[in-house]
């Protein structure tokens, strides 16, 4: 066995190597950010065109696929009417043909908790998984994390709490922070920890009970001085946490309201935030100590969205609403620059890939649009299939993977 320092740097040389060759390692991609560069997606598709492969599913879940080499993970629930005995699933598919390669079924380890029907019941594999470009880690909520090798070797699995304090149950996603899998345990027990990538043993663990109500995934943003922040939204405020302690370090107050489900995006030493169910938004200076409210606060405005997250490009922010109203604003003074209507429910998050927009409706197929103010409708693509597409998209090297409560389909010229 290599010396650990060795394995550490051989890790790092891997997670290099795969993101040079464009994998999708987490949800919405590096950093969360939602932001490809790949030229070769089509923006045009439906059953019968640029449609690769097309694979079935054994349950439901809201949660994105990502890509690492030659493999496509996923997960999935099924089993949901008998909640103490409910399955989930996550399978390792081949990126090229969507053949199973194997899948692991973790049956839960308690009782989980009824989620409104209206929400489209989305807490019980809404967690995207997370990889180093060596293994696979994933969260499903109160049965905790678990660890896999690229093969489906186990590694390890950690417990993180089971108290599912979420009404919408777990939906925050994993992400790396050099050796560590920072993980956002808000339904499970109301805190953020931190688990050695290796051994799953936990560093540090930062309790709050806002967090039962923050869906949202955290970000990690670095400072123009090289410093680096996580950056956690929660209803009402933005945290700074210093994510090798897990020690607060700022925050600020924001509009986002009654529950926090967008990610955060950061870009120049400003942090954005949208969100709440009223809808708001807010651009803050990153840096400071304490309560930064009235020193840092860039903008504050009304308008967001509840669900979907935003991108940042070109001097501008978009983002689509539940409802599905495009919006486009100017990160300088948060004043909208444009808007447009898309027919139909948004869940999913909008993908810039190169210079377009890709909005994936639950039931209404995906939209693409030019990013830019004019907000110019590209195309509009379909597929036969009416279950619920709630997923955000992934993109790698030439591919675009959009998953359903039913099937999972690879988008290729």
């Amino acid at each position: 066995m290599l010396p650990r320092s060795i394995s550490v740097i051989v890790a790092m040389l891997s997670l290099v190597v795969s993101t040079a060759a464009d994998d999708w390692l987490g949800f919405r991609g590096p950093n969360s950010a939602g932001i490809s560069q790949d030229k070769g997606i089509p923006t045009t598709w439906d059953d019968s065109s640029n449609l690769a492969w097309k694979q079935e599913l054994p349950g439901k879940g809201f949660s994105s696929p990502i890509v690492v080499g030659d493999h496509v993970f996923v997960t999935c629930y099924s089993n949901e009417s008998d909640l103490e005995n409910l399955v989930r699933h996550l399978i390792c598919l081949d990126r090229e043909t969507g053949k199973e390669v194997w899948s692991k079924e973790i049956p839960s380890t308690s009782r989980e908790r009824s989620i409104p029907r209206f929400a489209g019941t989305p807490g019980y594999a809404s967690s995207t998984p997370v990889s180093d470009g060596t293994n696979v880690y994933v969260l499903f909520g109160s049965s905790g994390v678990y660890a896999y090798d690229l093969k489906g070797k186990a590694l390890w699995h950690k417990d993180v709490g089971s108290q599912n304090a979420a009404m919408f149950g777990s939906a925050s996603s994993p992400i790396i922070y050099g050796e560590n899998l920072i993980v956002q345990a808000g339904s499970e027990s109301r805190s953020i920890r931190s688990l050695d990538l290796e051994t799953g043993e936990q560093k540090w663990s930062s309790p709050a009970d806002t967090l039962a109500r923050s869906y949202s995934t955290p970000i990690v943003a670095r400072h123009t001085d090289d410093s680096q922040v996580l950056l956690v939204s929660i209803p009402q405020e933005i945290w700074a946490v210093n994510p090798a302690t897990g020690k607060l370090k700022w925050y600020a107050e924001t509009r986002v309201d009654t529950g926090a489900c967008p990610v955060l995006v950061a870009d120049d030493d400003v942090v954005y935030a949208i969100g709440g169910r009223s809808g708001g938004r807010t651009a803050i200076r990153l840096g400071g100590k304490g309560d930064v409210t009235e020193s840092h606060t860039v903008w504050s405005r009304n308008g967001g969205a509840y669900v979907p997250s935003p991108v940042l490009h070109d001097g501008h922010l978009y983002w689509v609403t539940d409802r599905g109203l495009l919006n486009c604003i100017d990160v300088k003074t948060g004043e909208e620059a444009g808007r447009a209507r898309l027919n139909g429910q948004f869940y999913a998050s909008i993908q810039l890939i190169g210079d377009h927009l890709f909005a994936v409706s639950r039931f209404g197929g995906t939209y693409v649009v030019k990013a830019d103010p004019e907000l110019k409708q590209v195309s509009h693509n379909k597929l036969d299939d009416k279950s619920d597409f709630s997923a955000s998209p992934a993109v790698s090297n030439g591919s675009l993977f959009i998953r359903s409560d039913t099937a999972i389909y690879c988008i290729r010229k």
